[in-house]
């Protein structure tokens, strides 16, 4: 099973309190604070209280940054992270105005790791290179592992498992070379877990087994628990239950002994897991229970401790506020006194300007009305002439159209005309003779060749683009294959014309029209049973 981190960071401490039997006396400094707050966050909190006073009456900010970071932390085990993250800004600004370099990258890897639990992964990432970069100036190694660790967890969290590796090998490198044992064992349970998140259980097991004779030698009693449940775990993924229940009953035990009723939760659920895959659901049912019910243990002592904690943090907030007040206060009264001397001396001022500009006012609000009498006219002027435009540019329109109208009748009697001499000579050549015929033939196709241009078709078609402007432009952009007959055909359909007319001014067939039709439409791209000519009457 893999623990969460957070359960890691929550716990974590417990155990080393149970082992050393720490007392509130015995709380000395910061790092005994946060063995404290697993149990007693209250306690802790109260403990911080009194540091934090005493340092506000001493005037020892070195101590107040602590505090306010020792907050931070307890905040965020408590799993309230946006004061969590109130708490390290202070720490922050203090750190930095005193230049205190490795307290201000402990910091930042601390607000690293709150990122991560607020799942603002790019952010934690800036935090955590800002603090590596401090520790590796300062020479501190054991941080700078830290952080390692901590940027390969990020990486584990976004499933980037190659980076992830990277820099849990490189913190486990210099955990080896400064020998913290502890640090090591905490580097192979990472590296267990990300091969366990990869299906690759041999190599889960191998780094687990490692962790699990480091926390022994370091008598890390709550890491082995962990360890050992992780085991158990890899057991139950392969099938090998009898190991697995042996492995997860040995952790529950180590639990059970410690009073640790997170893991003890946490084992019996597996324990219920591993029994149920195994066919032995009378031992999978008593250990669900017994899990659900230490489940509903934990979240009532949890309850009543997360009441105490925002009791003590709430008391801390209103003594903290007490005394800015009371600060604040002192201020104000100073900057009352000045402001009165101040805002008397200004109203006597602001007396004589107001006066002064009251006749200013009253000038140019005379002046003001005047000018806007003035553009008033000017613009009712430039409406009249506006409408005396549109009512010109509609005359015109209206006159255009009728010259296209009349250009268009002039086509159709002109063609129509065309059409009657033709059928007349094509008549006088089945009658005449054969020296006559050839000269009359020659004439049939003069006249088929000027059926449908002159001078008419050019008047025609500047008085259809002066109608309709642009219209032709815009065909072109959407269909750049148009040809000069599809134009004229496109602008007898525009104007709505019949076909038979259409056909007289083309001199084609009604046949034929039917075949430009067709053919202009799938240069148009029309669907099926679309409209042509209302399609074109929908261009403008």
């Amino acid at each position: 099973m893999r623990i969460s981190y957070k359960i890691i960071l929550l716990v974590f401490f417990s155990m080393q309190l149970c082992l050393c039997r720490l007392s509130y006396a015995q709380v000395t400094s910061f790092k005994d604070i946060r063995l404290l707050s697993q149990n007693h966050p209250d306690s802790a909190i109260m403990l911080v209280k009194k540091r934090y006073a005493k340092a506000v009456a001493d005037k020892d900010l070195l101590v107040q940054a602590s505090c306010l970071q020792a907050i931070g932390w307890l905040c965020v085990n408590q799993g309230h992270y946006g004061q969590a993250q109130d708490y390290y800004f202070q720490a922050d600004r203090i750190y930095t105005q005193l230049n205190a370099k490795q307290l201000l990258a402990s910091n930042w890897s601390d607000i690293g790791e709150l990122n991560i639990f607020n799942k603002q992964h790019d952010l934690a990432k800036i935090y955590f290179n800002k603090a590596l970069h401090s520790f590796r100036t300062a020479g501190d190694k054991n941080g700078e592992a830290s952080v390692l660790g901590n940027i390969g967890h990020l990486f584990e969290k976004v499933a980037n498992y190659d980076s992830a590796f990277v820099y849990q090998k490189r913190a486990l490198s210099i955990y080896r070379e400064v020998a913290n044992k502890n640090g090591e064992a905490k580097i192979h349970e990472n590296l267990g877990s990300i091969y366990e998140d990869l299906a690759k259980y041999d190599s889960a097991f191998y780094h687990f087994e490692k962790a699990s004779d480091l926390y022994r030698e370091t008598k890390d009693n709550y890491g082995l628990i962990v360890v050992l449940n992780n085991m158990g775990d890899i057991f139950r993924k392969t099938n090998r239950f009898p190991e697995s229940i042996k492995l997860t009953q040995s952790a529950y035990q180590m639990a059970e002994k410690l009073g640790d009723v997170y893991q003890m939760a946490a084992t019996t659920k597996d324990l219920s897991k591993t029994y149920a895959l195994s066919n032995q659901p009378d031992s999978a049912y008593f250990y669900a229970e017994r899990s659900r019910k230490l489940v509903l243990e934990l979240y009532s002592v949890d309850g009543a401790r997360h009441t105490a904690f925002f009791q003590a943090l709430y008391d801390m907030n209103q003594k903290a506020e007490e005394i800015e007040k009371l600060q604040v206060t002192k201020k104000i009264n100073l900057i009352m006194l000045w402001g009165t001397i101040v805002v008397l001396v200004l109203l006597i001022v602001l007396s004589y300007v107001l006066y002064s500009r009251q006749k200013i006012k009253i000038k140019n609000q005379i002046t003001e009305s005047r000018k806007q009498e003035a553009e008033r006219e000017l613009t009712e002027i430039a409406l009249k002439n506006q409408l005396l435009e549109d009512k010109q540019l509609k005359q015109e329109l209206t006159l255009k159209q009728k010259e296209l109208t009349s250009h268009t009748l002039n086509l159709i009697r002109n063609n129509q005309f065309l059409e009657e001499l033709r059928d007349e000579l094509k008549g006088m050549v089945k009658d005449e003779r054969r020296d006559q015929k050839r000269q009359m033939q020659q004439l049939v196709l003069q006249i088929n060749e000027n059926i449908t241009q002159g001078v008419h078709w050019k008047e025609f078609m500047g008085t259809f683009e002066r109608v309709h402007h642009s219209f032709f432009e815009k065909l072109i952009q959407r269909f750049p294959d148009l040809t000069a007959a599809d134009m004229r055909l496109i602008a007898l359909l525009k104007i709505n014309l019949n076909n038979a007319d259409i056909a007289v001014l083309l001199g084609i067939s009604q046949d034929s029209l039917r075949v430009a039709r067709h053919r202009l439409r799938k240069k148009m791209k029309l669907e099926q049973g679309e409209d042509l000519a209302g399609y074109l009457l929908t261009v403008s």
